[in-house]
């Protein structure tokens, strides 16, 4: 019996979509921007210590290979050619710090994500030497100085790290974030791997000069950091490197493919979302939550809290564009703090049942600060609380005030948008997965007065790093003329409730997040290490309210 003919859709381009809480491998059709298969794998978080957070190198590159891999197999399933796709994007967590040797492929210590905290010290010893009358960090880079970026990881790690230090004095070591990491081992690592990240990524090191585009000497000095180690700097929409695959791998196909794409998850969701011109925004739920609004080839600084940053520069000669974002640093990852701390939900997808099921907090607020707050305030000295408990509270509550928090999160950095820009946004587009659930894309609608907009296909970070491989010269498989994009079908959520009570419970919000500030002591704990603060954790204030409450209960006779 002859073979069944493969299905040819015109040119396909991939994405790798690797995230903190998970990779992904996607496949689009470049005419129409459709999703045609894709394979996601979870990843772990390493906690050694209170405040850090670390991650695996290899995992998150094995998990990389394993979803190109599922991937093909599920086109070939379908009758769908591997060898039409054309090019290779990539979009990765940004921030997150990895260093490896040059010679053996190696990671020289695990990845040191984005939510660490372990840098708050540094930060500190580091803002004195800052003079008050300029502030060179924040007018070269849009940043503050903060646990969040990678200059000050991998100032700790230089500094703490022996197995680093002596690669670096054999000149064997090399720093990137996961986006150089990944490109540099999927291009061949030890054998001809190209290092290299792209303006988006190196606009988040704290040591890229956003006006020059350039690494700026200045800055690596004061981080002491050797420009040595660094990738070089690239245009987020470019061949960088052709695919080398692992013999193991079924997905030979892919040997000799452009890896051609590369944006921060944050910066390719707002390619994806198509929001190109000034003034158009987008929020993004995932591990955190980032609001990004375009603001041209104009590097506009706030006043209210926000960050400057590269939005992206889509080909080697074409403009910069910039943005102000607004970070969140907890919003999917306090549903995954309830599923494995908590254990009072068996999946992620269960918060929605359960917040349903109530329709309410009952008063119940959750601030969840577990690294600190992040916009519009800036304050790493705050610790998670949950406030407003009574012996009326359970877990469906508290399911519910979780995904309020993640609702009032983007109304603060909405706020401090409207007063920046100066033109309030009529709506709000969002993507990124928390947007499946209903519940909190209406409770977002309720609590920001405006209309919630979201696309009916939702994988528009993987989309934008697509887009950018698929327009990469030299390719030239996806047109980023307007008149050539596809129309994106969306779901609307109006709000439904009027806007006095919405104010109310804004109001008593922030009267919870004033009460989140200032858990740290600022005093180094007893093991020793100069960059651990003391801090009363989220789950001692739990326990604590739990313990109240179940003597309430016994006191007044209730079983």
């Amino acid at each position: 019996m002859a073979a069944a003919k493969k299905a040819v859709l015109g040119p396909l381009v991939g994405a790798v979509d690797q995230g903190t809480s998970s990779t992904r491998f996607l496949v689009f059709n470049s005419k129409t921007a459709e999703l045609l298969s894709h394979h996601q794998v979870e990843l772990k978080q390493k906690f050694p210590k209170e405040g850090w957070v670390e991650q695996d190198p290899k995992e998150i590159l094995q998990s990389v290979y394993e979803c190109i891999e599922r991937t093909c197999e599920k086109l070939t399933q379908l009758n769908i050619d591997i060898s039409a796709i054309k090019a290779i994007g990539v979009s990765n967590q940004r921030e997150t710090t990895v260093v490896w040797d040059k010679y053996t492929g190696e990671p020289l210590y695990n990845a040191v994500v984005w939510l660490d905290l372990r840098t708050q010290g540094t930060v500190e010893t580091l803002s004195k030497r800052i003079p008050g009358n300029n502030n060179f960090v924040k007018s070269k880079t849009g940043l503050p100085l903060s646990t969040y970026f990678s200059a000050v990881k991998l100032h700790w790690i230089l500094e703490n790290v022996r197995k680093v230090k002596k690669a670096v004095e054999e000149e064997r070591a090399l720093f990137g974030t996961v986006d150089s990491w990944l490109i540099w081992s999927l291009t061949g690592g030890p054998n001809g791997g190209v290092h290299c990240t792209d303006v988006t990524n190196a606009s988040r090191t704290m040591l890229f000069n956003i006006h020059s585009l350039e690494w700026d000497i200045e800055l690596c000095e004061f981080f002491e950091v050797p420009m040595t180690i660094l990738p070089n700097i690239r245009s987020s929409s470019e061949i960088y490197g052709l695919m080398k695959i692992s013999h193991s791998l079924k997905a030979g196909a892919l040997e000799g493919v452009p890896l051609s794409g590369c944006l921060g998850d944050q910066s390719a969701a707002l390619v994806g979302q198509m929001c190109f011109q000034d003034g158009q925004a987008k929020n993004t739920y995932g591990t955190g939550c980032f609001l990004l609004c375009n603001t041209g080839q104009k590097c506009v600084f706030s006043d209210h809290g926000l960050l400057t940053t590269v939005a992206y520069k889509l080909g080697r000669d074409k403009p910069v564009c910039y943005a102000l974002e607004g970070s969140v640093a907890i919003a999917g990852a306090v549903v995954r703090w309830l599923r494995d701390n908590l254990g009072i939900l068996k999946s992620s997808e269960e918060v929605e049942k359960l917040a349903n099921e109530v329709g309410t907090s009952y008063g119940c607020y959750f601030v969840p600060a577990f690294s600190g707050l992040y916009a519009p305030y800036w304050e790493p000295s705050a610790r998670g609380i949950i406030c407003g408990l009574t012996q009326f509270t359970n877990k469906h509550h508290i399911a519910f005030a979780a995904l309020e928090a993640v609702c009032f999160q983007t109304r603060e950095i909405l706020d401090a948008m409207n007063k920046d820009c100066g033109i309030p946004l009529s709506h709000l587009q969002v993507d990124g997965g928390m947007t499946n659930n209903k519940i909190l894309m209406q409770l977002q609608a309720d609590i920001l007065c405006i209309p919630v907009v979201k696309p009916s296909m939702p994988e528009t970070t993987a989309l934008g790093a697509a887009m950018a491989a698929g327009a990469a010269e030299g390719v030239g498989v996806w047109s980023l003329d307007p008149e050539d994009l596809s129309t994106v079908t969306m779901e609307r959520f109006e709000p439904q409730i009027n806007e006095e009570e919405s104010e109310i419970r804004y109001a008593t919000w922030k009267k919870a997040v004033q009460k989140s500030m200032g858990w740290t002591t600022g005093q180094p704990s007893t093991n020793g290490d100069p960059n651990i603060f003391c801090s009363v954790p989220l789950g001692f204030f739990i326990v604590t309210s739990m313990v109240m409450l179940i003597g309430a209960r016994y006191i007044s006779g209730v079983p």
